[in-house]
């Protein structure tokens, strides 16, 4: 995001311009994902809007702190400014002293939807979610998730073993509206992170380090390498499934020693 975003025309100028910028480390948070370390100087490559939600939120305040708009993941530099755009919109409604309390909520909500509605068709397409988050959504919330739109376009692929359709997902972009308008001008404070960015898998990682300036993978070396963020909240059956494999291999070498004998090992 740093790389291939926040730094890239024309959202770096419009940051410049008109933000107050900062960060926060989010690694230790209960709602943080998990992933890979990457070098300051390592490869940065593209994605699509809204991929790994949970590992970076992008939130836009109001001088006093009230949550305007907030982005999870990753987002293309021009989907981004379009974005910036809705939240100066929103903050002259919040400071804005003629509206009610009343009046400035229903305008947030209104302009929220109004706005995913407007989204140009380049852009929706480049929020179609992540495969893999597709997957996770239609095998763990299938008939619960904010992010399917019909479940039965799933169920019928599953019964013909095809593959997920995109029509039974709602983008990137109309979930992150959606879910805003439910949200109408909070404190930062009482923002629920948590329940805003979850969506598909915990863990996100593209492995950009061994991918090439055209993002072809040219390296698998990272299995060794240590996940960082939230652990915890990977699924348990992935995490039982090394020591499983572990204890497999301990249980046919143990049953080749019985069967082959010390004379095996000579």
């Amino acid at each position: 995001m740093r790389a291939v975003s926040l730094s890239q025309e024309p959202a770096f100028s419009t940051l410049q311009s008109h933000f107050v910028c900062g960060v926060k480390d989010i690694s230790k948070e209960q709602y943080a994902g998990v992933s890979r370390k990457h070098q300051q100087d390592g490869q940065a490559i593209r994605t699509t809007n809204g991929a790994g939600p949970h590992n970076l939120q992008v939130f836009m305040l109001s001088a006093d702190g009230t949550v305007l708009h907030c982005l999870p993941g990753y987002w293309d530099p021009r989907d981004l400014v379009y974005e910036m755009g809705l939240a100066w919109q929103l903050n002259q409604v919040w400071t804005d002293p003629s509206l009610s309390r009343s009046q400035k909520d229903q305008l947030f909500r209104q302009m929220h939807l109004a706005h995913e509605r407007q989204h140009p068709a380049d852009m929706v397409f480049r929020s179609r979610m992540q495969s893999f988050d597709q997957k996770y959504e239609a095998k763990h919330r299938l008939l619960t998730s904010d992010t399917i739109r019909d479940p039965r376009l799933i169920t019928a692929s599953s019964a013909s073993a095809g593959m997920l359709p995109q029509a039974a997902f709602k983008t990137t972009d109309e979930i992150v509206h959606e879910r805003m308008a439910l949200r109408p001008f909070l404190p930062f404070q009482e923002f629920d992170v948590a329940s805003y960015v979850d969506y598909g898998r915990p863990l996100y990682d593209k492995h950009e380090d061994q991918r090439n300036l055209n993002g072809q993978r040219v390296a698998f070396d990272r299995e060794g390498e240590k996940l960082i963020g939230n652990t915890d909240s990977m699924p348990s059956k992935r995490r039982a499934r090394r020591g499983g494999l572990g204890r497999y291999a301990m249980q046919r070498g143990l049953q080749y020693f019985v069967r082959h004998g010390v004379a095996s090992l000579r």
